[in-house]
């Protein structure tokens, strides 16, 4: 048995274009180097558990000894990549007595959240 598909003319919007474009006008080359820097640290699935574990800790606030078992490596590795993502806007960081404590920075992944969904 045959079955009939209705088709819908998505080129016929009001505006003309069937979809949002991702940004109003192309990077430039250093807003591009930039942005991929940041995207390239998210790049990583620890530093996405590490991120997400800041996130989901009081106040957003973590210390990096409490970061270290949850994704079972090192504590030089597990700073190496709070450092990176500190680097790229998304984590601060702050010193109390000998350890070393990462804030959220909602504004970093706000920014990347906001680049990927502009539209006109």
């Amino acid at each position: 048995m045959v079955a009939t598909l209705d088709v819908t003319d998505i080129t016929a919007t009001t505006d003309g274009a069937c979809c949002a474009p991702l940004v109003r006008e192309p990077l430039g080359p250093a807003d591009a180097e930039q942005l991929a820097h940041r995207i390239k640290a998210l790049g990583d699935p620890t530093r996405l558990r590490l991120l997400s574990i800041v996130a989901a800790s009081e106040g957003q606030e973590a210390c990096v000894c409490d970061l270290v078992e949850p994704v079972g490596l090192s504590q030089p590795t597990v700073s190496h990549h709070l450092k990176i993502l500190t680097e790229a806007g998304f984590l601060s960081r702050t010193r109390r007595g000998s350890w070393a404590y990462y804030r959220l920075i909602p504004e970093g992944i706000g920014e990347i959240a906001q680049f990927l969904g502009r539209s006109e």
